[in-house]
């Protein structure tokens, strides 16, 4: 299966909030025809009633894809609507976060290709990533179209195994939360040595969104980076000495919060 099938299949997306809207601004910047998208949405945005698709018409015949991008809370209410999509033909890819692809088998079958995603909410800038994970239906051409069609919100990698998708959401799927505190606290620590709130808070936030930047394409590991900042005797040691305290240091501490987060997205998985 291709984009090109998509093109003259359909696509079908039930449920288009941030994270569906972001992944269709992609696609139909992209050139995908707006005439081959088909979404149901019960409150559409404005954004979503400007894009001239096909918008509350029904649940389409067969399209190459079908996107479940409602919350998790709503999917039990919803899968009945679109059960009729089950059968083989329809790729179903879904990114709501927690439902496993047994609940999916369920209702559409497991003769049915089904890939699950596990993206994070830097998608809506296109700087998300996002991990997939197929069932024996989907082939090695579905999990290149859900690759392909994922790549419009940011990165994409492939898991070995479902279980590692808990995994995945206590690092990236939780992740942006941590970094989004780290930058608060950071923000807290500069105004507690004098600085004014929005400067402290404009440093923060340069300063992890440039290392973030910087991590991503240099070709030095994110160790050697932190080497190459750290002088001997120098200002930036002392602070990694109070940080990267083996006891009570940030290692130890992102290992219990990964844990948390993995742990919790077990219990809400079972």
């Amino acid at each position: 299966m291709t984009i090109e099938d998509v093109s003259r299949r359909g696509l079908f997306l039930l449920g288009c909030g941030k994270m569906g809207s972001a992944m269709l601004a992609g696609w139909l910047g992209n050139g995908m025809p707006k005439s081959s998208v088909h979404v149901i949405d019960p409150f559409p945005s404005d954004w979503l009633k400007d894009q001239d698709v096909n918008l509350n018409l029904g649940v389409p015949d067969a399209p190459a894809v079908a996107l479940l991008a409602v919350k998790p809370q709503m999917m039990g209410d919803a899968l009945p609507s679109v059960a009729a999509l089950g059968g083989g033909e329809t790729l179903i890819l879904s990114v709501a976060a927690g439902t496993p692809i047994s609940v999916y088998e369920a209702t559409f079958g497991e003769n049915t290709p089904i890939i699950r995603a596990m993206p994070n909410t830097p998608a809506a800038i296109g700087k998300g990533i996002t991990a997939i994970v197929g069932n024996q239906a989907a082939t090695e051409s579905h999990l290149q179209l859900a690759k392909t069609l994922l790549s419009a919100i940011g990165q994409v990698v492939r898991l070995d195994h479902e279980d590692q998708m808990d995994a995945v959401t206590g690092v990236s799927g939780s992740g942006p939360a941590y970094v989004f505190h780290m930058i608060e606290t950071l923000a807290a620590a500069g105004e507690a040595q004098g600085l004014a709130p929005d400067l402290a808070m404009t440093l923060a936030k340069a300063t992890v969104a440039g290392a973030g930047a910087l991590a991503e394409v240099a070709d030095e590991t994110p160790s050697q980076l932190r080497v190459n900042v750290t002088s001997p005797a120098g200002t930036t040691e002392a602070g990694l000495k109070i940080l990267m305290n083996p006891l009570d240091g940030l290692p130890e501490l992102m290992k219990e919060t990964v844990k948390a987060a993995s742990d919790r997205s077990r219990e809400l998985r079972g």
